[in-house]
């Protein structure tokens, strides 16, 4: 025995055996396309995940009709003064704080407007903190705790069975708020106790059970059309163009003077000026270019209309 070391006890109980759960989800099938991956070459490889990755967007088409569901949800929702919120566990809880931490600096939104929750809190975003996901009470209490009546949760497990989303969805249910999930188990038995069930098919991995390969790409796919749409519908793009940005960086200041350019049709010195007499406002600047109208009046016509620019220049056009 090494120096310095404990002898073990023979009276001492063995320490309770962990848990184990076999899971019969799509994404934990062997996939026979990649069957003796590890014997192929490199460029083999490649092209195996690339031919299953193409799987990926028509499962997400599949499902559109439920995403937009969940849209209208959310919109519902954020104009109500409520909240979305995503609560995750592993690569499906990190692509949840991905898409949320992403939404203020592109649309501007209020940081309050979608929160994720991850399964073992923020260390989990950079190591697996082991068993997090296992237990229904961790999230159940956690929704509990901020979820209200009239905010929308998201679930999101590739399995469609992960405990602590699962638990997550109930407590909010209780709440009164309304309930989706997002998985990549089509079968999963969870979806007769949400609102919307988004079960993408995106079958089994190349890499048996890595879901942070197409049950993953699908997810954020999902995600990011889901929260795309949510910004659009509420008024925080004008055309295809980002109106509600947030300008932290010299790219981003160009990328204002390129927006008012394309919105207007004016030269990038009428919009440089339009913008500094805005104050930096691309809405208001926007909004008093393509109308005519003064600085003024076009900041109180976005006042007026919720600053919604197509209900500012209607004002202003009557």
């Amino acid at each position: 025995m090494t120096a310095g070391a404990v002898e073990p006890d023979e009276d001492m109980p063995a320490p309770p055996a962990r848990p184990t759960v076999r899971v019969g989800a799509p994404t934990e099938r062997r996939n026979p396309l990649s069957v003796d991956l590890d014997l192929m070459s490199t460029r083999d490889v490649l092209t195996v995940i690339n031919e299953a990755d193409r799987r990926v967007p028509a499962a997400v088409a599949a499902v559109l009709d439920e995403i937009a569901a969940t849209v209208d949800l959310a919109v519902a929702a954020l104009r109500g003064g409520h909240r979305v919120h995503y609560f995750g566990a592993g690569t499906s809880g990190r692509l949840g704080v991905l898409d949320a931490a992403e939404l203020a600096p592109t649309f501007n939104s209020p940081r309050h407007w979608f929160c994720a929750h991850l399964a073992g809190g923020p260390d989990a975003m950079w190591r697996a903190v082991e068993d997090a996901e296992d237990d229904d009470r961790v999230g159940a209490v956690e929704a509990a705790s901020c979820v209200r009546a009239g905010d929308l949760v998201v679930g999101l497990a590739a399995s469609g069975r992960t405990p602590y989303v699962l638990g997550a969805l109930a407590a909010a249910r209780a709440k009164g708020a309304s309930t989706v999930l997002l998985c990549a188990n089509p079968e999963a038995e969870a979806a007769r106790s949400v609102d919307v069930f988004i079960g993408v098919d995106t079958g089994p991995e190349v890499v048996t059970g890595s879901t942070r390969m197409k049950a993953g790409t699908a997810q954020k796919l999902v995600l990011n059309a889901f929260s795309t749409a949510v910004m659009v519908r509420l008024g925080r793009v004008y055309s295809n163009l980002m109106i509600d940005m947030v300008a932290t960086n010299a790219k981003l200041r160009g990328r204002m003077i390129s927006i008012l350019v394309e919105a207007t049709g004016c030269s990038e010195q009428v919009s440089q000026q339009a913008l500094a007499e805005a104050d930096g406002d691309l809405k208001t600047a926007l909004v008093s270019l393509v109308s005519g109208a003064e600085v003024d009046a076009a900041r109180a016509a976005l006042a007026r209309s919720a600053d919604q620019v197509r209900g500012a220049l209607a004002l202003l056009a009557r």
